[in-house]
Parts: C-alpha cells; structure tokens; sequence
C-alpha cells in the first residue's frame, strides 16, 4: 500500500466511497445530503494542510485522510484529521496506515498533539484503532451526535501527544 497526496483527479474514485459513507449518518457530522462539490472543498485541503490518499498496486483508491491544524491562531499548534476507508477495502490495515501516517505529518510538522473533536461513540472499530494507536478519551458530549439506528448518542474527544 503507498499512500500519496491526493489529487483532483482521485476525487472521482474518492466521491463514491464518501458519499455511501456521509448518506449512512453514523460516523461522521457532514450533513447527509452533502454534495459532490461541497465535498470535495471540504475534503481536498489546500497546502499546508494535506489530504492523501492510499492505493494498492495497481492504484486503486483504498481511503483517503485529511489533515489539519485543528484551530488557528493561538490553537494551531494541535492538529486534527479525518479518514474514510472505502468499504469495499476494509480490515485490510488501510484506516490504521493512514492514522499512522497523520500522526507522522503532524509530528514533522510541528504539532504538539493531535485531537479528534467528533468520534461518535458507537464508531467501536476507530475508537479502538485510535486508542491502539495512543489517543485518550479526554470527554464525550452526552447524545452530541444524532445516529440513525441508535438515537442520541455521545460524540468524543480524543486526544494524542506527539
């Protein structure tokens, strides 16, 4: 697996995974009706923060992450990031490499520590994957986060130092 900047031209491989992803409603706060451009300005960050993606051999868009300072001003020394495995590629160590990677970019960067602002709680598989990978749970907003199938449910905050 190689995982690279990502370009304009993989948003076309990107969009499908995002949209099935964003449209479940269960692990990110995007509205569910997002659309495509909306999306793509939201995901595809510009310099210096980044967005990648992680391929396969024959170039196959695994998943993607973005990363960014998490607040600006006097609060941009912590960073922050997002990732989405396309479904079809999961349990494959895809999630984890790209978790991996950002805590690198932001170390090289600069950053003091990395903090997540919205893991919904029933995300069981990245809350795990994340605390594996050294984040704490610092709080969780009690039913901050609207699931479809559970109702209410906590969003947390995690936190790592680098």
């Amino acid at each position: 697996m190689l995982i690279r900047e990502a370009t304009r031209e993989d948003w076309a491989a990107i969009w499908p995974f995002f949209q099935r992803i964003v449209a479940a409603g269960d692990t990110f706060t995007y509205p569910t009706d997002l659309g495509e451009r909306d999306a793509s300005e939201w995901w595809l960050l510009a310099p210096p923060n980044r967005t990648v993606v992680a391929v396969d051999d024959a170039g196959t868009v695994l998943g993607t992450a973005k990363m960014n300072n998490n607040h600006m001003g006097n609060g941009s020394h912590i960073a922050s990031a997002s990732y989405m495995v396309d479904p079809a590629h999961t349990g494959r160590g895809v999630g984890r490499a790209l978790c991996e990677y950002s805590l690198e970019w932001a170390r090289t960067a600069g950053f003091r520590a990395m903090q997540f602002n919205a893991v919904v709680e029933t995300n069981t598989h990245a809350v795990k994957l994340y605390e594996s990978l050294g984040f704490t749970v610092l709080g969780t907003l009690p039913e901050g986060f609207r699931h479809p199938v559970r109702g209410y449910v906590g969003l947390h905050i995690m936190h790592r130092a680098l």
